[in-house]
């Protein structure tokens, strides 16, 4: 229990409160939950950490190379602490502090304050204790019990995009891969209600923007525990008749999730993206199995043959993990071939991380970073000559881009297909040959040009 000071609205105008967003999509949706909720509260937030009274720095803890990012970024805002800078408070929050808080107050006493996956909605009664605390040595703060919970939504929450918005439909996850500690930080799968997802989806309708990304550990998995069924496609049905949304794009799916009727909503209905994103983790039945995983190999090419014959044009993207405990040469080739057959068009690669507490953690044949880099480094070169290849069968084609903001050197707008996420996919570089385009809208290009990096070239065409 918190004991606040009351505070006058014009104080709270005076305290300057930057927040960072390290790691996911669903950690920029807490960041700017906390951000609208703070301002509410009349506090100042800005984007500039030395000129901030207060830091937020909301963590990922997901992966060993996470967890360092966060760390670096703790104590680099430290730096701007008092007497070396204007910062008197720093508030860590998220997926690290959830899983280490302890350790993060003992082994960096510049934090003052920890909150957990399940406190976000405490960060106005946290900033405020501390705020009035800023002449004297605060007592720390640790409001880490429980785990997950999405209470802390607020469906009119500001945007910190403007061509786009990120819609979180639910809250930790149901599965239980053996390498992976997301279930112990953010706990069990918890679906959010439709109509509060549809409510949030209108106020971004009513503010202009056209695109929205759904997102959660698994979104397949939405409605499993609160509508007793997979639940996906209905949901997609409904924000597809919001007016003024023109592209619903899912991201998070698991391939067992990926079921015929979710697949005939995705090729039939005219809002929703001919993309998915659908990490399968490996391609060798062996390792797969070692991973708690539920698909095979089988499965996997049959769902997206299924895929690719009702959707010829869909964009798959997928991750894969190398490195995993007793993943022999053989069972890495037969990655590897399988990648070949299979043909995603985009690919992210990770590392095996040994996390605390999950199965994986201690498993024998652990494999050495050498031979993981190496591995790391061969999948990266196959995606590219398969993302390369694919890339190619698009030059020519006629798509529509949302325009998501300009070149730095003011040559080019930048944008995305229906085939290309925030964030981790790449974007298109767009030559406007007659009028100025505006942030957010739609226009039809034609793509004319596929760099190596995968990044595209279009220019726009008559009939936007």
């Amino acid at each position: 229990m918190l004991y606040l000071r009351p505070m006058k609205e014009s104080d709270n105008k005076n305290i300057k409160i930057t927040l960072l967003a390290l790691g996911c999509s669903k950690n920029l949706i807490d960041c700017e939950n906390m951000s609208t909720e703070l301002k509410k509260a009349g506090y100042n937030v800005i984007n500039d950490v030395p000129d901030s009274d207060i830091v937020v720095i909301n963590t990922c803890g997901f992966i060993e190379s996470a967890k360092k990012e966060a760390i670096d970024n703790i104590l680099e805002v430290a730096d701007y602490k008092v007497p070396n800078g204007n910062v008197k408070k720093i508030i860590v929050s998220g997926c690290l502090s959830q899983r280490y808080p302890e350790d993060i107050l003992k082994e960096l006493p510049e934090v003052d304050a920890v909150l957990g996956t399940a406190h976000y909605g405490d960060i106005v009664d946290v900033v405020a204790k501390l705020s009035g605390e800023f002449d004297k040595e605060s007592d720390k703060i640790n409001l880490t019990s429980g785990v997950g919970g999405y209470k802390h939504l607020v469906n009119d929450r500001e945007l910190s995009t403007e061509a786009y918005a990120w819609l979180k439909i639910g809250e930790g996850c149901l599965n239980r891969c053996s390498f992976c500690a997301i279930p112990l930080i953010r706990g069990p799968f918890v679906s959010r209600p439709m109509e509060d997802i549809v409510d949030e989806a209108k106020i971004f309708a009513t503010r202009g923007v056209k695109e929205i990304v759904l997102a959660a550990q698994d979104t397949t998995n939405y409605g499993i525990e609160l509508y007793k069924e997979r639940s996906l496609t209905r949901l997609l049905k409904q924000l597809s008749a919001i007016d003024g949304i023109e592209m619903i794009r899912v991201m998070y799916g698991y391939m067992d999730g990926i079921t015929p009727d979710l697949i005939e909503e995705i090729a039939t209905n005219p809002k929703v993206a001919h993309y998915l994103d659908i990490p399968i983790q490996h391609g060798c039945d062996k390792i797969l199995k070692a991973m708690h995983r539920r698909d095979t190999a089988e499965l996997i090419t049959s769902r997206l043959e299924m895929i690719r014959k009702a959707i010829p044009d869909c964009i798959i993207r997928t991750t894969v993990m190398v490195g995993f405990p007793g993943e022999t040469e053989d069972d890495f080739r037969e990655l590897k071939e399988n990648l070949k057959k299979w043909k995603f068009d985009r690919l992210g690669c990770f590392m095996f991380s040994p996390e605390e507490g999950t199965v994986a953690y201690d498993m024998p044949d652990q494999i050495d970073e050498e031979t993981k880099q190496r591995r790391y480094e061969e999948i990266y070169e196959l995606q590219q000559q398969i993302s390369g290849e694919q890339s190619q069968k698009r030059l020519g084609t006629v798509t529509r881009v949302n325009v998501c903001s300009v070149s730095d050197d003011g040559i080019f707008y930048i944008g995305r297909s229906y085939g290309e996420s925030p964030e981790v996919d790449p974007v298109i570089y767009i030559a406007s040959q007659k009028e100025e385009l505006k942030i957010g809208d739609f226009v039809n290009v034609k793509i004319v040009d596929c760099s190596d990096n995968y990044d595209m070239t279009a220019v726009t065409i008559d009939g936007n």
